[in-house]
Parts: C-alpha cells; structure tokens; sequence
C-alpha cells in the first residue's frame, strides 16, 4: 500500500494510531504524517533494521526515528546496498534452479526499487506458478539452508541501536520468538539489549499466544521496556492479516503510545535540539 492508502485503511479500520516501519528505508515518512495529520490519526514515523544474529533473526523496530536526518538516511542506504547485493545472489540462484523471473516483476511487486527483499521473490514465485504460496516459496527455497538462500551483511544489534537513538528515535526489539532462543537466553540477551539502548519489546504481536503474551510482558516489567505490539500488516502479501487486528483478535491498547511518548519525554527526544544536518 501507498503512504495514503495505509492510513486511509487505518482510519477505516478504527484506529487510534499507526506507525509506519518499512525495512531500512523511511522515504515513505514524509507523505505518511502529511496525510495522517488530515485524517485526525496519530502517525508515528519509524523503520525496521535486521542485525546480525543467530541461530534465528533479530529485527530492531525504531519508533519516531527523525526522517529527515542525514546521517541516518546514510546508514540506511549502507544497509540498503548490503540488501541489493543480497538479491542479485538470490535473483542468480534462482535462474540456476529453472525459476526465470525479471527484475520488471519482482521491482513491480514491491512498488520500486529502493527495498526489494525476499516476500518480493517469493510473490513473483507464486505468480509464476513455481510455487503454490509465499509460505511455500520461503520452506523449500528463500529460508537459510534452502538452494536459493544468502546471507546478507547486516549490522551488530548495538550499532542498530546506537543508530536509532542518534536519529531521536526508540529502539524496540520486534517479534522476540524469531530470534531463535530459548527462554534464559532471551531473558539474558534482552539484559543486554536493554544495556545497549534498548527501550521496548513488542508484547502484543499477530503470531504471539497467550502464553507468550504473558512471558514478554514478564520480561518488559522486569527490565523496564515499553510494552509495545503491531500486526506486521504486510498488505496483499499476508492477506490472512487484518490491518490493527492480524487474525481477528489481536488488540493493542492505546496505552501503548502513551508510553512510549513517555519515554521520549524522559529522554529528551521531544525537545532535543538537532545536533546533526537534517533535510527540510
């Protein structure tokens, strides 16, 4: 979805506030508050950076990063570069394996070519026909151990931190199950999370339990995280998963913001002066 269809279907959808966390690019930010400051709904300016981590994945969301801030934009585009690099191996493998997909279709799926990642490879797959669903084309080719698979150079969780908090933004670890740990190594890996700038976890999640729910909630009490949630709205790519509610049940309450805001008061981030060159 476009900027303004997100929060026309927001406003549609009844929510209070939404917040927009394109992978490693903010060039849709500007026009998203444009819009949103018309429509009466709170936008949050934000980003999501994958880090280096194993054995599973370490995705650090940045809530109210400043967009316009040069710097930042520089190290985004470093991560953007890693990723293009990433997809040409992807692009090559999969010619190798009798999947002839273009550049044309794959860069029309994803609206461009500025972020071009694996659920764009994945749809071009399903429309070709090489496989039956996205789900599908992630187990058999795109996921690590598959024949279609790259690494990708990604930056250290406390750079990626470091970066969000320098662009007046809060960092907050998305989705912890996918980081592949255990229970004592997420709490211990949280403690050092937290000790690198770390200011929330996401409780409130489309594919979290109760249970979980319950155990995330646990840790952001103990380590004073903002205790935040979000649906990974990935529009026609996921269409089980309903803007503001994933699966149907999924709420995430109001209160959220409020802390969040709260936290950026306590750190200084709603009046700090820009210290860096920022873009009009």
């Amino acid at each position: 979805m476009t900027p303004p269809e997100l929060i026309e279907a927001a406003v549609n959808a009844g929510l209070t506030a939404i917040a927009l966390t394109d992978h490693d690019t903010t060039s849709g930010i500007a026009e998203f508050l444009r819009v949103a400051s018309r429509r009466g709904i709170i936008a949050i300016p934000g980003v999501e950076i994958s880090t280096s981590h194993a054995p599973g994945e370490m995705h650090i969301l940045g809530y109210y990063v400043d967009h316009r801030d040069i710097v930042f934009a520089q190290q985004l585009e470093w991560i953007r570069s890693a990723r293009r690099a990433r997809n040409e191996e992807i692009f090559h493998k999969l010619h190798k394996l009798g999947m002839h997909l273009t550049w044309h279709e794959i860069y029309a799926c994803a609206g461009g070519d500025e972020v071009v990642g694996r659920p764009h490879f994945a749809q071009v797959m399903m429309n070709r026909g090489y496989v039956r669903s996205t789900k599908e084309a992630f187990k058999r080719y795109l996921t690590r151990g598959c024949p279609a698979y790259a690494r990708r150079r990604t930056i250290e969780p406390a750079d990626a931190l470091g970066m969000i908090h320098d662009a007046g933004g809060l960092p907050v670890l998305a989705h912890p199950f996918t980081m592949g740990l255990n229970r004592g190594e997420t709490r211990r890996m949280l403690y050092a999370l937290r000790d690198w700038g770390l200011e929330g976890i996401e409780v409130f999640y489309v594919d979290h339990d109760a249970a979980r729910q319950e155990l995330y909630m646990k840790y952001a009490d103990e380590l004073n995280l903002v205790p935040t949630g979000g649906t990974d709205f990935h529009g026609a790519r996921t269409p089980d998963i309903k803007l503001g509610s994933g699966f149907g049940g999924l709420r995430v309450p109001h209160d959220t913001v409020t802390r969040l805001e709260t936290r950026r008061r306590e750190l200084g981030y709603t009046q700090r002066e820009r210290s860096r060159n920022t873009r009009p």
